[in-house]
């Protein structure tokens, strides 16, 4: 980049506390790299050990590509020809964990830098509000934004290293599995505002308990920079139970009168929804192209940074309006064949299926409602039960189809079945299976809501309902 923030070899010793094992301390490196397949000459290559593949096998590799600095863990150094480095000129920083010494280079540029950080985490919709905010903050600023799912200990990074000297704002997400996670995060992108959307069950393979997941969120409360401001939801009872440990001032935003960023009025317009944005001085109206109801919490949210930024009112609805969620979010495709679908396929939890049946429910009216929902993953000892009440919902629900797939498809058809839904009203089965049969049983103006975790890869059925030929609705 024009202006990125150029990288010495001191700087790297600095941030990391490495041992220097060959090159020059005033080396310039124009970027940090993590994968050998896409290292450019001249990058620092930090060799990490990932879940399939160790970056110490592929440091021949980017040398032969032009890098002129390796940083890897002093465990391997018995491995090197320092010789022929020191010869090349190739630096080389010994450190006791790869994956520490990325986090510590993040931590370095995040402080070099002259941007304020907003970090946003959440058990929903998190990447949603990081998408509406960033839009809002572009309206005025220079503004870098996490993209992807680059929200862990190796995604974070990568996003801070690409900060440069033009950036005012910064708008990260912030993800965890594991009790500790936001804190390290945190602690790594120093943030001026925090973010917390919303508390659900979510991870709780990792953190055992909806309690465990509301303290994992809440570390982020305290890694707010001095004088920073936390942005709460104070429509969800725990993050307000969480803003009593907030140290920092708390903005809060929601349907609430105890919100200063408020959303009132909501109605369904078309495919999406109206709302009144009210703040503190002024108050507009925002249209939403997307459904939902927790999208106005997500645009509350990105309201309330925007508003702390010192945006007007009419530049934070210029920037909600322009968002346009990611694929697999809430995206709305209509067929060749007049059939609808909600394509939500990019994660699912307990809360997030039941938001997504909700609004498949506002939206189809009339019309023939069909789930096809995948497992949800990283629910430990509470996953039966949770496929189940999964399945206990749909069966109250007005819906005419029941399309499951997993290994807990079982425990979602028997909670449907109990409440409501005929036998003959689901169908479980692969993927394949269940697409043949959708095929088969979709009709013109029916509404089908396609979810469920990641690894599930239930795209792969709305890819094939609509055969390359789906249209935005």
């Amino acid at each position: 980049m024009a202006h990125s923030i150029p990288w010495k070899t001191s700087d790297v010793l600095e941030a990391t506390g490495g041992d220097l094992l060959s090159g020059d301390r005033s080396r310039v490196f124009d970027g940090i790299a993590i994968d050998s397949r896409k290292v450019k000459k001249n990058n620092l290559f930090v060799a990490i050990r990932g879940e399939t593949h160790d970056g110490h096998s592929f440091i021949k590799d980017t040398i032969a590509k032009g890098v002129s600095g390796i940083v890897l863990e002093k465990q391997k150094t018995g491995d090197l020809a320092l010789s022929e480095w020191e010869k090349n000129n190739i630096v080389g920083v010994a450190v006791s964990d790869t994956i520490k010494a990325l986090g510590d280079l993040a931590s370095f540029q995040r402080k070099r830098s002259k941007a304020s950080v907003i970090a946003i985490t959440g058990s929903n919709g998190k990447t949603t509000t990081r998408g509406i905010t960033s839009s809002v903050m572009e309206q005025k600023f220079s503004t870098l934004s996490t993209t992807g799912n680059f929200n862990n200990e190796i995604g974070l990074p990568l996003t801070l290293f690409q900060l440069s000297n033009d950036h005012e704002w910064a708008v990260v997400e912030l993800g965890m599995n594991q009790p500790g996670e936001i804190g390290v995060l945190g602690r790594m992108c120093s943030p001026e505002v925090g973010i917390i959307t919303n508390i659900g069950a979510a991870h709780l393979e990792g953190v055992g308990s909806i309690e465990g997941v509301m303290k994992a969120k809440g570390e982020l409360l305290a890694e707010i920079k001095s004088g920073g401001t936390a942005i709460l939801n104070c429509d969800d009872p725990r993050v307000l139970k969480l803003s009593e440990k907030a140290s920092s001032r708390v903005l809060f935003y929601g349907h609430s009168e105890k919100a200063a960023i408020r959303g009132l009025s909501p109605q369904r317009k078309g495919k999406g929804t109206v709302f009144t944005l009210s703040l503190p001085d002024e108050e507009i109206s925002v249209n939403l192209d997307f459904p939902g109801d927790f999208m106005v919490s997500n645009a509350l949210a990105a309201a309330a940074a925007g508003y702390l930024a010192g945006l007007s009112a009419g530049e934070i609805k210029t920037g909600i309006e322009g968002f346009q969620p990611a694929q697999g979010r809430m995206n709305i495709l209509t067929t060749g064949q007049g059939i609808h679908i909600i394509d939500d396929t990019y994660n699912a939890n307990p809360d997030s299926m039941k938001t997504a049946i909700l609004t498949l429910l506002s939206l189809k009216g009339k019309q023939r409602g069909i789930l096809v929902l995948g497992d949800m993953f990283e629910l430990g000892k509470h996953a039966e039960a949770m496929h189940k009440a999964i399945g206990a919902l749909a069966g109250k629900s007005d819906i005419t189809l029941l399309y499951v797939t997993g290994n807990f498809s079982d425990a979602v058809a028997e909670g449907a079945i109990a409440e409501g839904l005929d036998e003959d009203q689901v169908i479980t089965g692969s993927r394949e299976s269940i697409l043949e049969q959708l095929k088969i049983h979709l009709k013109s103006g029916d509404w089908v809501l396609i979810k469920g975790s990641r690894a599930m890869k239930m795209e792969t059925i709305t890819r094939g309902l609509s055969h390359g030929k789906d249209i935005n609705a």
